[in-house]
């Protein structure tokens, strides 16, 4: 019965228990009153019953129609529910659970401030940060492990959009005190090249972006710590000669909270672009939207 029944008739039938008249269930549906009582006449024909009687200037529920009633009610408003498209959302009391995927750069200079300051704006909202480099995080956005992912990306699938979040240089990053610091302006390129460096790239080796770069210079670095994270990164720089390379808000962050030294790179290098990333599902989510519109703005005053 369900293939052909037409579910149309019972917004018909929830409408005239509400208002107990032809008319004026018509003048609420934007239908003329013959189309309602053709609508009433198929239901009877379908559930054999007549629903609804005469009484007055009324109709009057049968038995059988108060018997529906409640569970057809629950039926319309429900489908209301579904087909409602939500455009605000509630930061007091919404409880969504987001998780996102960035490079452990981004951990200090950008999650930190968001991190802190989210949680008074949307307190029983959940942020999860899972460290990821861009290959990875595709392949996490993909599978529905991460529900956004920030950094920089090349070629994304037709599946994915993204949106610039901020561009920023890549700059030498190194002790108070080193000896490279004693050119002025940017180190002399020999300098920076003689001098052993740390790398840190999340999914391990020790090769990073400025690697690639120099080797369209036809110059390499000798790495002599790699890492993942940027846990050691300050207290390694701090009590060595060695020198990092990264992007500056990375940089400045180490250099403001554990003295250290922020250089220029003596190369003339295109910004490194950063981006929001999320698969196209969840475009129009009002929640997925609001916490993409809150990190970039996250990063506009981090600039």
């Amino acid at each position: 019965m369900l293939r052909t029944f037409d579910m149309n008739l019972l917004l018909v039938f929830n409408t005239l228990m509400e208002e107990r008249s032809v008319t004026r269930t018509g003048e609420r549906l934007g239908r003329t009153q013959s189309a309602i009582s053709n609508s009433l006449k198929r239901l009877r024909d379908a559930l054999d019953d007549p629903l609804f009687v005469r009484e007055g200037a009324g109709l009057v529920p049968t038995p059988r129609a108060e018997a529906m009633a409640p569970e057809v009610e629950q039926i319309v408003r429900r489908v209301e529910l579904c087909l409602r498209q939500e455009t605000e959302i509630d930061l007091a009391t919404d409880s969504s659970h987001f998780v996102i995927g960035a490079p452990d750069r981004l951990s200090l200079p950008i999650f930190l401030p968001v991190m802190r300051t989210m949680h008074a704006i949307a307190p029983n909202m959940r942020l999860d940060l899972r460290t990821s480099d861009r290959d990875v995080s595709i392949r996490l956005l993909a599978s529905g492990e991460i529900d956004l992912a920030l950094g920089w990306f090349d070629d994304l699938p037709t599946s994915m959009l993204r949106s610039v979040a901020f561009s920023e240089d890549l700059v030498c990053l190194c002790r108070k005190g080193h000896p490279i610091l004693r050119a002025e302006g940017a180190a002399d390129f020999q300098s920076l090249l003689s001098y052993p460096h740390l790398v840190v790239r999340s999914g391990g080796g020790r090769h990073a972006a400025f690697d690639a770069i120099l080797s369209r210079f036809g110059h390499a670095r000798h790495v002599q710590t790699a890492l993942t994270n940027f846990t050691l990164v300050p207290h390694l720089l701090r009590d060595s000669n060695q020198v990092g390379v990264f992007t500056k808000r990375t940089a400045d962050y180490f250099a403001e909270n554990y003295e250290l030294a922020v250089i220029p790179i003596p190369l003339e290098i295109a910004p490194i672009s950063h981006e929001i990333v999320w698969h196209r599902r969840f475009t129009h989510d009002p929640a997925h939207r609001w916490l993409r519109d809150y990190i970039q703005k996250a990063c506009s005053a981090q600039g």
